[in-house]
């Protein structure tokens, strides 16, 4: 994340997304595949680094490996394969939405990973930064649902309703206003938003 200036004096908190040059290296068919969809390339990978499986996938296509592929089956009348897809697609004032892969934080307990308020801290207490009781102990196993201590982190998010900031067609680069999911180079997928 870093920090811009915009036309009118304010300065915003915006998070970089290097988005593209992206391509297609395959357009699935209703007929063929069972639904219409494209797939879309990023990155740069090393052959060596690809299966055998992939390395006929992508010169069957005719494109060059690409280390991240994902489908898209809205918008997709009129593209081919082998054509690029870049940022010219937003303009500053626009709304997206962001998926990526939340940071993991392992096995957490409810302070952490449940905004727990943690008991008292005084001498004698000894229940510091222990959850409170687990409900009916009758039932015999752990209620569904129920905030409990456990693994936190590694999931699918998405950030609604972003403002794009600045899109500079030059250098690929996406400025977003706020966080978005997902570690420091973290994969993240942009779509306009749901949320008109």
């Amino acid at each position: 994340m870093t920090s811009v200036f915009t036309e009118d004096g304010r300065s915003v908190g915006v998070t970089v997304i290097e988005a593209g040059p992206c391509t297609i290296v395959q357009r699935k068919t209703k007929e063929h595949d069972g639904y219409d969809a494209v797939a879309l390339g990023f990155g740069a990978v090393r052959k060596r680094a690809l299966t055998r499986a992939l390395e006929g996938h992508f010169r069957k296509g005719g494109v060059e490996p690409r280390r991240v592929i994902r489908e898209f089956r809205t918008d997709i009348d009129g593209v081919e394969v082998g054509q690029t897809v870049t940022v010219d697609g937003f303009a500053a004032g626009d709304r997206v939405d962001v998926v990526g892969v939340s940071k993991g934080h392992g096995f957490s307990g409810g302070i952490k990973r449940w905004n727990f308020s943690g008991g008292g801290a005084s001498h004698g207490s000894m229940i510091h930064r222990q959850p409170a009781s687990n409900g009916d102990t009758n039932a015999g196993h752990t209620t569904r649902g129920s905030r409990r201590p456990g693994h936190f982190g590694v999931d699918s998010t998405t950030h609604q309703n972003l403002e794009v900031v600045r899109a500079d067609a030059e250098r690929n680069l996406l400025l977003v206003r706020g966080p978005v999911p997902g570690p420091i180079n973290g994969v993240v997928v942009v779509t306009q938003t749901v949320k008109r």
